[in-house]
């Protein structure tokens, strides 16, 4: 076979470069303008919690403080808790920091809690009830009942600002007790506090 003369292998590489150039610069033009787009964007999305938060208008006071008890005693008052929140939720009634006495007195104090509205801290005075008569406890039963789980419902609070009153009255009830099982009572104490909580649903 007869090679390509040296004057023939120049014209090839002449005119081959041209074509290689063209045939890039041709590659570079149709990647660049392969399609048309478009685009479009929703903006400004975000996400926040909601917020709960409960008050109650007892002014840092405790809601009884009663001493000097004989048997058969007995009080009521009243306190207004008020739920403001921007999702809705339950509020729940428990007890904690309970205070027992070695000689039993929490057995024998008994708590019975009522809901609706009107009064409040300073008094009863309006209070409506809603619903049935609540349920009889003693301190210890009331003990229990020790977190938001195991709490008693109050009430389902909206979105926004709701009330309710809860009436609360205790008896010292010696019931059944013998004359030495009384006094054996005699210069005792016990005490409980009680605690609202609003979760959201």
């Amino acid at each position: 076979m007869n090679k390509p003369s040296r004057r023939a292998r120049k014209i090839g590489t002449v005119i081959t470069t041209p074509i290689a150039i063209v045939a890039a610069a041709a590659l570079v033009w149709q990647s660049s303008y392969a399609a048309f787009s478009g685009t479009t964007r929703n903006s400004g999305n975000n996400w926040s919690t909601g917020s709960v938060a409960l008050t109650d208008d007892d002014a840092g006071a405790a809601r009884f403080q009663a001493s000097g008890l004989v048997p058969g005693q007995t009080e009521t008052k009243c306190i207004t808790i008020t739920a403001n929140a921007t999702v809705a939720g339950v509020v729940r009634g428990y007890v904690v920091n309970p205070v027992m006495s070695p000689t039993g007195l929490q057995d024998h104090i008994k708590l019975r809690f009522d809901v609706g509205t009107g009064g409040g801290f300073g008094s009863c005075t309006g209070f409506v009830q809603e619903g049935p008569d609540g349920a009889s406890y003693s301190l210890t039963e009331a003990a229990a009942y020790d977190s938001y789980t195991t709490g008693s419902d109050v009430w389902a609070a909206p979105v926004g600002t709701s009330s309710r009153t809860i009436k609360i009255t205790w008896t010292f009830d010696t019931t059944g007790l013998t004359p030495t099982q009384i006094n054996a009572l005699q210069g005792a104490s016990a005490g409980q506090d009680f605690q609202w909580e609003l979760q959201s649903s």
